[in-house]
């Protein structure tokens, strides 16, 4: 079973809704480590009301911190200090998609960052969406991983930006899983389109 770490370039990129599409496509379970803020509509929350599939089990957070900030400083305001040893995998047969907080540098506490909890064996796919400066972001976040040994794939989100997703793809040479358009909405049905879209590549990764 295959482990899929989904992190972005910066934060609202469109982590969530890649998660979804990724999750339906393969069938997975869900796991959010860190949720911070938003407790009542999460993004574990999210995953339920996006896919259809019957197999997929949604894990629950190793923190659910109260307040919309990076998870060091919602875990201060909670009172409690963030702890690697207490986010623990769940077990599971099935393969597994992993949602982190942010970009790989958001600081957990005062060493640790998302980039700590993301281990060897994990596909790591980096949602990098448009922006001024999101070329330098992705470059940033590509090369960090690499540097790392990880296996890494793209998936853009947002509108198309030829020239930006060109040189990305040529300055790190990773395999590209596809766009999401900035669709009207997303929905089950909407989600399940992407997911046979990106399913081969999915699997191949």
């Amino acid at each position: 079973m295959k482990k899929y770490f989904i992190t972005g370039i910066s934060t609202e990129v469109g982590k969530t809704v890649a998660s979804a599409i990724i999750t339906e496509a393969l069938e997975a379970d869900y796991w959010k480590p860190i949720q911070a803020g938003e407790l009542e509509t999460s993004d574990s929350h999210k995953i339920k009301q996006l896919t259809s599939n019957s197999a997929t089990i949604i894990h629950p957070n190793s923190y659910a911190l109260n307040t919309p900030m990076s998870p060091h400083a919602a875990a201060e305001i909670d009172g409690i200090t963030v702890e690697l040893s207490k986010i623990t995998e769940p077990k599971t047969n099935n393969n597994l998609v992993i949602e982190g907080a942010g970009g790989l540098l958001v600081p957990l506490n005062n060493s640790d960052t998302i980039l700590d909890i993301i281990k060897p064996d994990y596909k790591v796919i980096v949602v990098s969406r448009h922006y001024l400066g999101s070329i330098n972001h992705t470059l940033l976040t590509v090369n960090l991983l690499k540097e790392k040994g990880f296996d890494i794939a793209i998936i853009f989100s947002g509108n198309e930006h030829k020239t930006t997703e060109e040189i990305i793809k040529k300055m790190t040479n990773v395999t590209v899983i596809g766009r999401i358009d900035e669709e009207p909405y997303f929905d089950k049905n909407v989600v399940k389109e992407y997911a046979e879209l990106f399913k081969e590549k999915l699997l191949n990764l």
